[in-house]
């Protein structure tokens, strides 16, 4: 039951409080803001406590944004203690108190809510990505290094002229022994060669993702520039091919030539409808049949995650392998209890931390062509 006591000071507060939050720097869009207050009506804070948490779940996005809204919270609505709601197979573990100290983990803030951070806006939104650093060049460079050994390999279904193999290359004797007047010399062999699997990837260029799409952005652009098959996807509302943008030879040029392209940009989260369209085209399930499928996604679907769900089982049924890499999953203290991420867990091979290109490169050495 909410108390009546909060309900009022929710009424009186919270459009101060957001108003707040933007004069201490913390500019939460418009369409996130909605989602808080919808959230609000739709679960009803049971105490100042529950309130802080579905605060933090809608209006931030990094460990940053929360380190201005948890005073900010704690000025208009006092100081709270206490632990964030968890599903029921969760540990019963002590958690710090909301806002206090490097410990206490972002992601704990999405427990038991269904994605309630994930908006819904489909509103066209046209995303500028900055110039690449001198670091990340020299990330970029290290990873178009090392992606050609990382990815796993496949034996060819085409027999290729070889030194040693299982099958005799008898058209190449045939020939040879006519030009030694039909004497034998050497006998040539064929082998079926291995040969880099196909790559999908999937990155989520949703509102919650916003700080990291740019660097997902350019570790595609370095996939696609070093290994011989691979496809790129962006999803956020709608789903959309960026494969051949990402091909221009520089990494800025490449990256920023998205920006006519991916419409759907720093908006809402459909992770389970923009998956279910990639696997009803026909063409695009021929690229994730045997396929290294790499989702980059921080996991928080809005509403039913059910569609989500049966997505991810089924592209983990015709991928090689499927990783998803999460920026959440960086914070040591970070646990799938989402209803969405602990709903298709079972489903994918490894749950990794990557929020940068730093983190990315270091995913990539553990791959080592498995």
């Amino acid at each position: 039951m909410t108390e009546r006591s909060l309900v009022v000071r929710i009424g009186d507060h919270v459009h101060g409080f957001l108003r707040d939050l933007h004069d201490q720097g913390l500019r939460v869009p418009v369409p996130k803001q909605q989602v808080f207050l919808q959230a609000i009506e739709a679960v009803g804070p049971r105490d100042a406590a529950h309130l802080y948490w579905i605060g933090a779940a809608t209006l931030t996005a990094s460990r940053e944004d929360l380190e201005v809204y948890s005073p900010t919270f704690q000025r208009w609505f006092g100081e709270v203690t206490a632990r964030p709601v968890r599903d029921q197979e969760s540990p019963d573990d002590e958690t710090p108190a909301p806002g206090q100290g490097d410990e206490a983990p972002l992601t704990a803030a999405f427990g038991g809510e269904a994605g309630l951070k994930a908006g819904s806006s489909e509103r066209e939104r046209r995303p500028v990505f900055g110039p690449a650093s001198g670091e990340d060049r020299a990330l970029l460079s290290l990873l178009r290094r090392e992606l050609p050994g990382a990815v796993p390999t496949v034996r060819s279904r085409r027999r290729r002229p070889a030194r040693r193999g299982p099958w005799i290359d008898l058209a190449r004797i045939c020939r040879e022994s006519w030009r030694g007047h039909g004497e034998i010399v050497t006998l040539r062999r064929r082998n079926r060669p291995r040969r880099q699997r196909r790559v999908l990837l999937l990155i989520d260029v949703s509102g919650s993702m916003k700080q990291h799409s740019a660097d997902y952005l350019r570790f595609a652009h370095a996939a696609v520039g070093r290994l011989d098959r691979v496809e790129v996807f962006t999803f956020g509302t709608r789903l959309t091919r960026v494969t051949e943008p990402l091909r221009a030879r520089d990494v800025d040029a490449a990256v920023g030539s998205l920006s006519d392209v991916v419409l759907d940009a720093e908006g809402g989260t459909r992770i389970g409808a923009s998956l279910q369209e990639f696997l009803g085209n026909a063409r695009y399930v021929t690229v994730a049949r045997g396929a290294l499928v790499i989702v980059l996604s921080d996991g928080l679907e809005r509403g039913d995650c059910g569609p989500m769900q049966a997505a991810v089982r089924r592209l983990s049924s015709l991928s090689h392998r499927l990783l998803w890499w999460s920026p959440l999953a960086c914070d040591p203290a970070y646990r799938p209890v989402t209803r969405g991420m602990s709903a298709v867990l079972g489903s994918v091979d490894a749950l990794a931390g990557v929020r940068d290109l730093r983190t990315a490169y270091e995913q990539v050495q553990t791959l080592d062509g498995e």
